[in-house]
């Protein structure tokens, strides 16, 4: 009986070993988040079938030397938007929407689907982005 014990002990200690290892040897090696996940789906061939792979960016000389600003130009230039912009966009179009409505089910609803994209938008925005929730006594008529 000592002995299945003392397996059973081993088997998590070379486990527990193990683990140690990884983490021992990733210690070293800081990888960011967003860089993992373009790792990951390169891995996977997200970018394979991509319009202009393998062909060169075109960057602008004066941008050279600023990244975030040639990044930002590329992004622009291939039609890729932040998800905080897009949701700002979204709530744009549902507050001139709700300007419209006059029943006030829909008023409700609409006011409800703008605050939760207003939460997505601030988890996800730049501080100096980030909206207020819409107040509902605003718009239903008394």
């Amino acid at each position: 009986m000592m002995m299945k014990k003392n397996d059973s002990f081993e088997k998590a200690h070379i486990n527990k070993e193990i683990l140690m290892k990884d983490e021992q040897t990733n210690a070293w090696y800081y990888e960011d988040h967003i860089t993992a996940i373009v790792k990951r789906a390169e891995k996977e061939g997200a970018f394979e079938n991509l319009s202009g792979y393998g062909k060169p960016l075109k960057l602008d000389e004066n941008l050279v030397y600023n990244p975030l600003k040639q990044l930002h130009k590329t992004m622009k230039d291939n039609n890729i938007l932040p998800n905080w912009i897009r949701l700002g966009k979204e709530i744009d179009q549902l507050l001139a929407d709700l300007e419209t409505y006059e029943s006030e089910y829909n008023i409700r609803k609409t006011v409800e689907s703008i605050n939760k994209k207003v939460t997505e938008h601030n988890f996800s925005c730049p501080p100096s982005a980030q909206r207020r929730k819409v107040i509902l006594e605003t718009y239903l008529k008394p």
